[in-house]
């Protein structure tokens, strides 16, 4: 086990940025381990409630729709308080409608307790990013991202494995009191072992970094430096470091690239109101299809992992109980797809490949959209198993680019609310996804076949219907279609992208002359 920290530790340029990433992952791991959890359990609850794919869908859209409520205000936030605070608290608050989900005695129950879990994902999308962005250098974003996005991939397997086995041995219930635990620990070492750092780049963790300063600590250390150079504390401010990068650095050398002169913020950002930043952001065009891509590709994930235990069940005839060594080598190679995507896109932009993050993400996604096409059409899991590992490797290999994308061609005092925007959209989409994969997968295969709850576990793969696998099938067939056109998009947002990024330069620049000038901007809340 030290080795594999050792490991770690290496590969992350020290024990301050291993601490970082591995907090920040497992917030992600724990933001989608209750996704994984409600597609692990599917059957027992169909049965346990006498409910159908479309009643089951609907109790994760009950999460998203909260999430989608409140993503927005908690972007606000996000730029605007203590951000590890901001999620320890929401993760406190999950614990408990975690825990009241496994005591649930009615579906209405459930349904009522499943909407309190999306509190903490409207939390982890801004802060998560805003973090990812104060504490690691632009030109490392893609790298860092992928291993923070691991543990988003991690979460959903545990979510689907634990609740497989342990649903199994000792009923659905017992899976959501497991996360539960879980939950509490996260919270309690968040709150102990990540300071808030401080915004706009000073807190960038080095390579070889053994702690984390606080924002406190950090600005501390530049008022005095700037003391002893006979500036006030107010200079001291202004001369605070703005975001910068590789892309922008050479976007600002290239004739070719100019800023959209009506994009440029005049003022700083915490000037704007929530609806004009939400307008702003939106109004940015590369992030539109950034955002947009990431909705779609959430949109497929959140409807495949709702359904994936059914499907595999019915579509190639396994009991339930082997269901989870399928899900092993997918999952892995899914890992495997984000840490080489994010790699990849950092080893081009240094060799000249500025839009490398749009051009990376939109083929990759063109890319599953193909792959996944003949594994879902054989019954053969032999031949299924191999083609869905290289569609998931592809698919989420886009996900590094798109994270650290939004990141370049929005101001740095604007990614909390950027992300909330993100999250209230795709939140949206997820809400949608599993009762609309649920409701095409009825409409092409008729209603579930109904079994009695007293069948043993182990005939699972006859109680299910062949004509209900051809459905998911078919349904999973039809959803690929965005995904495809979200891959086309971004391959054709390259152009633009340079000048978004460019864009995104002369803000920074134009917001650090406002808060120079002392316009009015309202302080962050400790």
């Amino acid at each position: 086990m030290s080795q594999l920290v050792d490991k770690l530790t290496d590969a992350l340029g020290g024990p301050a940025r291993r601490r970082a990433v591995v907090m920040l992952g497992c917030v992600l791991s724990l933001q989608t381990a209750d996704g994984g959890t409600i597609g692990g359990v599917a059957d027992q609850l169909e049965r346990s409630f006498h409910i159908g794919n479309t009643q089951l869908g609907l109790l994760i859209t009950a999460s998203q729709l909260l999430l989608a409520v409140a993503a927005l205000p908690l972007g606000v936030l996000t730029d605007r308080t203590n951000r590890v605070r901001l999620l320890a608290i929401t993760i406190a608050l999950w614990t408990v409608a975690m825990a009241a989900s496994g005591l649930a005695t009615s579906f209405t129950m459930l349904l009522v307790t499943r909407v309190g879990l999306g509190l903490v994902t409207a939390a982890a999308g801004p802060v998560v990013a805003s973090l990812t962005g104060d504490f690691f250098p632009a030109e490392e974003r893609s790298r860092i991202y992928g291993m923070i996005l691991t543990g988003e991939l991690l979460g959903s397997g545990i979510g689907l494995l634990i609740s497989t086995d342990i649903a199994d041995l000792a009923g659905w219930r017992a899976p959501f009191f497991v996360l539960a635990s879980f939950s509490i620990v996260l919270a309690y070492a968040l709150k102990r072992l990540l300071p808030e750092p401080a915004r706009g780049g000073q807190s960038r963790l080095r390579t070889g970094d053994t702690r984390i300063k606080s924002g406190t600590e950090v600005q501390q250390e530049h008022d005095n430096q700037a003391l002893h150079r006979g500036c006030d504390r107010g200079m001291a401010a202004s001369a605070a470091p703005v975001e910068d990068s590789e892309v922008r650095h050479r976007a600002r050398q290239r004739d070719d690239i100019q800023p959209r002169p009506r994009l440029v913020l005049q003022r700083h950002p915490n000037q704007l109101s929530p609806w004009a930043a939400a307008l702003y952001v939106l109004r940015i065009p590369s992030n539109l299809v950034f955002i947009s891509s990431s909705v779609l590709n959430y949109f497929f994930l959140s409807g495949v992992a709702t359904f994936a235990v059914v499907f595999a069940v019915s579509r190639y005839r396994i009991d339930q109980a082997l269901v989870g060594l399928i899900f092993l080598p997918i999952g892995g190679c899914a890992v495997v797809g984000t840490l080489l995507g994010g790699r990849l896109v950092d080893a081009l932009i240094p060799r000249g490949r500025l839009d490398a993050r749009p051009l990376v993400a939109g083929l990759a996604l063109v890319g599953a959209a193909l792959v996944f096409w003949p594994g879902l059409y054989t019954t053969s899991l032999a031949a299924a198993l191999p083609v869905f590992c290289l569609a998931a490797a592809l698919l989420t290999a886009a996900n590094p680019a798109l994270y650290a994308g939004r990141l370049d061609v929005v101001p740095s005092r604007m990614w909390g609310r950027s992300e909330a925007v993100r999250s209230f959209t795709q939140s949206l989409f997820q809400a949608a996804a599993p009762i609309s994969f649920g409701y095409v997968s009825s409409l092409l295969g008729g209603p579930r076949a109904r079994f009695g709850a007293g069948v043993n576990n182990t005939k699972v793969a006859a109680r299910v219907s062949i004509a209900e696998g051809h459905a998911l099938a078919l349904t999973f067939m039809i959803m690929l279609a965005p995904l495809a056109t979200a891959g086309v998009l971004l391959v054709a947002s390259r152009r633009t992208y340079l000048r978004d990024v460019a864009t995104a330069d002369a803000s920074e620049k134009s917001g650090a002359t406002a808060l120079e000038r002392g316009a009015g901007v309202a302080p962050e809340k400790k």
